[in-house]
């Protein structure tokens, strides 16, 4: 059975998922495009960040989440496809907290990557 654009989408994101949950500067780069933002705010205070800082955030977590054995917690819950582009709402943890991220996805050749993170921290 062929995979559907939203099988290859969900896919991008598990990436994304364990690239925090691992601390992987590498699998960031892999699922974000290099002209990506990350946006959202902490400690109601705004954070705007290119890919390479998010990726340089992720790779300085450490020990990383899945050497403390923490428990994985990542919910997708939508993904909206038009075209070439695509939309994901996820929830996941993340150090502590849980975030609800939009992400906006763009297919590049046969590979979906994540162009745009907006992030709101639930709790």
């Amino acid at each position: 059975m062929a995979k559907t654009e939203k099988d290859l989408i969900s896919e991008t994101i598990e990436i994304y998922f364990a690239s925090m949950y691992e601390s992987s500067a590498d699998k960031v780069k892999q699922v974000f495009h290099e002209d990506a933002k990350i946006t959202g705010y902490m400690q109601n205070q705004l954070m705007e960040l290119s890919v390479l800082q998010f990726a340089d955030s992720v790779a300085g977590q450490l020990p990383s989440a899945a050497e403390k054995k923490e428990s994985k917690l990542l919910e997708i819950a939508s993904i909206e496809v038009a075209g070439a582009t695509a939309v994901a709402r996820v929830r996941d943890g993340y150090l502590g907290l849980i975030f609800l991220d939009t992400l906006s996805l763009l297919k590049i050749g046969e590979r979906w990557v994540i162009y745009n993170k907006l992030f709101h921290i639930e709790s």
